[in-house]
């Protein structure tokens, strides 16, 4: 175990090469720049805190939705993944109760201690609810919590749509399971106390999936049939091995005003279960629906009608995305996420807003991909959508093309480029 000094000369040494390969892949450029990057955030750590204590280091990814968008609430089956940009953690116990985390992209530090277990009101809807909630759901469910003293740099930026709240949820909840409970807690517990934390503290209604992905790693498929207890399955996922990477890109345009939008979709799919005596699309026989469709749309609309036909198909296509990955067939990967992208746009119909039909920057970034990926990659929106990001699964010769078209519309370092990640939240040990 190393103090901060000792740490930075491990890292610039490659004592910690071969788990930054693990996490990050092996391109030289970038081991290079995330040794320097870890290095960086201990000496910062000194800035702020004690450094001649025992440091750890801690990581956790953001994801990307591939497949069942909009499934998870009425208890379907979606696929995602963990990325390789990620929030990243120097910590030290500080044996009081209290714990102070700096964020490097906020520039300060949110202190709780952690002695008292009850939401607070003021702090509803900011880091220090989180961290509060996720060391009360482990006290609760018999773990032990303690303060500890972390610098934090993340580049899972905040509305890339790649989930920093999730990253950040599981990184905490890491920390508490590695310094003070010895691993107790699985990956799944994680996300469990994260999705607590958000909805109980933090006072925001979330699913899983987002923890979930985080936390676990890879590429992941949830089954929310019982949602108290979804079905995790994980399987490693080399796109770079086909020639490919995997873009996001931020088609901007403001979140805003769009929460009836979002809530509509889950309100409509619940409708037409109830039509059928049933709370939830999932409980519903996909035959039944379909026998039903004329009463249905005869009482609930069209859109209903489209958007549950979107749920029973996207579901379908979760675990098929999944399978397809399994058996490395990735031209039929790509196909299901393009399906699956028609399917959101068409059916679903998250691709714009009705209530401000001149802002279309998803559908424009859809059809941009379509314009330069038609026949050689896959496109589609991924998330709550809207507004907000597009991803794509794009031929390296392509890339730069790519990424320029994009760039040429949304603004430069609007597209992401990224690999998917085979590590969730994880302490980072030389031995990885």
């Amino acid at each position: 175990m190393a103090n901060a000094v000792q740490l930075v000369e491990q890292l610039k040494r490659g004592d910690f090469d071969n788990a930054l390969c693990r996490l990050y892949g092996e391109d030289p450029n970038v081991l290079s720049k995330q040794r320097e990057r870890y290095a960086k955030a201990v000496e910062e750590f000194e800035k702020h805190f004690d450094g001649t204590r025992e440091l750890r280091l801690y990581s956790a990814p953001g994801r990307t939705e591939i497949g069942g968008n909009h499934t998870d609430h009425n208890h379907g089956v979606v696929m995602a993944a963990a990325v390789d940009l990620d929030m990243v953690a120097v910590v030290a116990q500080n044996n009081s109760t209290q714990v102070n985390i700096y964020s490097q992209n906020f520039e300060r530090t949110d202190s709780v201690d952690v002695s008292c277990l009850t939401p607070q009101e003021e702090e509803k809807g900011s880091s220090p609810s989180l961290i509060r909630g996720i060391a009360a759901r482990i006290v609760e469910l018999g773990g032990t919590v303690g303060g500890f003293d972390a610098y934090t740099t993340s580049d899972v930026l905040r509305g890339s749509g790649l989930s920093s709240s999730a990253a950040f949820e599981v990184l905490v909840g890491e920390i508490f399971n590695a310094e003070f409970n010895d691993g107790r807690f699985s990956a799944v517990d994680n996300a469990k106390i994260g999705q607590y934390a958000e909805n109980v503290f933090f006072d925001k209604p979330c699913g899983l999936m987002d923890q979930t992905a985080c936390a676990v790693g890879s590429a992941i498929t949830i089954d929310f049939k019982e949602p108290a207890s979804p079905v995790v399955d994980k399987i490693p996922f080399d796109i770079a091995k086909h020639g490919f990477c995997l873009c996001i890109t931020d088609t901007k345009g403001s979140h805003a005003d769009l929460t009836d939008d979002y809530a509509a979709i889950r309100c409509e799919m619940e409708s037409v279960a109830e039509f059928l005596g049933k709370k939830v699309l999932r409980d519903v026989d996909e035959e039944v629906f379909f026998s039903k469709i004329a009463e249905i749309r005869e009482k609930l609309g069209d859109r209903a009608v489209l958007r549950a036909i979107h749920f029973f198909a996207d579901c379908k296509r979760a675990k098929a995305l999944y399978e397809a990955v399994a058996d490395d067939r990735f031209d039929d990967f790509l196909h299901l996420i393009v399906d699956g992208g028609h399917s959101s746009f068409e059916y679903n119909q998250n691709a714009y807003s009705i209530k401000k039909p001149e802002e279309q920057g998803v559908a424009l970034g859809v059809a941009l991909s379509q314009r330069v990926l038609a026949g050689r990659g896959a496109w589609r929106l991924q998330g709550g959508g809207f507004a907000g990001t597009i991803q794509a699964f794009v031929p390296k010769d392509l890339l730069e093309q790519y990424r320029a078209t994009l760039e040429g519309v949304f603004g430069k370092g609007s597209c992401y480029v990224l690999n998917v990640r085979n590590y969730g939240a994880i302490q980072v040990t030389q031995d990885l």
